[in-house]
């Protein structure tokens, strides 16, 4: 037994040995050391891209970007006060950094590549004049061209995103897009759909009123339900939603202008109806519940077709297994239609309605519990005689220890949190005796506020 012991000793330290034995391969990190002047100053990393400022110093790109878009304006190293806020490349250094880095590859450094030198304003000011007269003449051919350097631009870079939004593309795309729209969808898809692209990351967090204007045109809404309609790819219908939802999402005339124009074209609530039903893409999804919200809120006529279509049922459905971001949306939509004596009625007739509702109260997030409640408050207060089957309903689903706990908890939200639970306590009480059920579970994570 000694003797094996001492066999496998051995063996393991002959392995050990030979673990330890500095090989190519195994070169370690903390064996190099890298030139300080190659170090940035700010993050004390290796510099990409060296820039020098007005005080001499030379930062990476990066940091030094990030420093002076906090509304600093000294220079870190001197703290002297920046003349400008010019940044000359340092090529000389740059491609010290390059050299070195190709030669201490076996250390796992990766080469720095020559980075790209950010646009200029008056770079983008020239497309942007071009993507104007090109619109002006129905160019497709000279506006796709145009379209795609702003795209190519934009992947180089967040800095590259900032400019081009500060010099006002966003207007330039939006009316872009609205003049081939208007001179015809089909024949001019192609443009519209890079246009579309190009707008995408532009869009938050906020339109502009003007680019609203040209977006909420009643062509570019044609063009924009057409995508989502004709079967193609899923990112330009992805694109269409977003932009449709950012559009209804601003509180101004442009958004009921919007919202009118948009519950008169055919076939809208179908298309929404059917996304929500399918989810074939969590952002589509999220973002159709958005769009649905806000056309049930300003219009009763599409408020009744999703009813009759059966929106409630959906939406329940839809809450049995959803994400955060889903079921907040779908409680939002579900709380509109409360507001309706329709909406009402379909609830009623529902049997998940309520226990859904109340699972919902401390489960996902204060919104959801703000959504949850007021629908419940709505139905409750709203119940005739035949329907007071859902207060019962409700206290055997364990609604009144969980409003109990939402009073003292206090959840914060948009909605006033104390009223509607402090009148649903009065309406539920009288129906109390015998009837109360409640999950332990869902209290088990609540932030308590002593």
């Amino acid at each position: 037994m000694v003797l094996g012991w001492r066999r496998r000793s051995s063996t393991g330290h002959r392995a050990a040995a030979a673990k330890k034995k500095p090989s190519p391969g195994n070169l370690d990190m903390d064996q190099l050391v890298i030139p300080k002047h190659f170090l940035c100053p700010i993050s004390l990393d290796l510099m990409k891209d060296p820039v020098t400022l007005s005080s001499g110093i030379t930062y990476d790109r990066q940091s030094i970007d990030t420093w002076l878009e906090a509304g600093n304006f000294n220079c870190p190293v001197t703290n002297q006060v920046l003349r400008n806020f010019d940044m000359i490349p340092n090529h000389t250094l740059r491609t010290m950094i390059q050299d070195w880095s190709a030669q201490n590859q076996r250390y796992g450094i990766q080469r720095v590549p020559t980075p790209r030198i950010p646009i200029m304003a008056v770079e983008v000011s020239e497309i942007l004049f071009s993507i104007t007269a090109s619109a002006r003449r129905v160019d497709q051919n000279g506006c796709l061209e145009c379209v795609q350097i702003i795209k190519k631009w934009a992947a180089e870079g967040d800095r590259n995103k900032r400019c081009i939004v500060e010099n006002g593309a966003a207007s330039v795309l939006a009316s872009a897009f609205d003049a081939f729209a208007s001179d015809g969808i089909k024949k001019n898809a192609r443009v519209c759909e890079e246009i579309l692209s190009a707008l995408s990351w532009m869009m938050f967090p906020s339109l502009d009123e003007e680019t609203q204007k040209y977006l909420g045109s009643h062509a570019s809404l044609d063009c924009l339900v057409w995508f989502l309609k004709v079967d193609g790819d899923l990112l330009v219908k992805q694109n269409s939603i977003l932009a449709l939802k950012e559009l209804l999402s601003n509180s101004n005339d442009q958004n009921k202008h919007a919202v009118e124009a948009l519950a008169e074209i055919e076939g809208v609530n179908k298309i929404l109806f059917g996304f929500i039903k399918e989810k074939s893409s969590m952002t589509i999804t999220k973002s159709s519940l958005t769009v649905v919200f806000y056309l049930v809120s300003f219009s009763e006529k599409l408020r009744s077709a999703f009813l009759e279509m059966g929106l409630v049922s959906l939406l329940l459905e839809t809450l049995l297994d959803s994400e955060k971001g889903v079921t907040e949306r779908a409680l939002y939509v579900l709380d509109c239609l409360c507001d309706c004596k329709e909406g009402r009625e379909q609830a009623y007739a529902n049997a998940l309605t309520i226990p859904v509702l109340v699972k919902k109260i401390l489960r996902v997030s204060d919104m959801a519990t703000e959504y949850s409640i007021s629908a419940v408050w709505k139905l409750c207060k709203n119940a005739t005689r035949q329907e007071e089957r859902v207060l019962v309903e409700a206290l055997q689903v364990g609604a009144f220890q969980k409003l109990l706990v939402v009073l003292q908890v206090r959840c914060a939200g948009e909605y006033d949190t104390k009223d509607k639970p402090t009148e649903l306590l009065k309406l539920l009480n009288p129906y109390r005796a015998g009837l109360e059920c409640i999950e332990s579970v869902d209290f088990k994570s609540i932030k308590r506020s002593f």
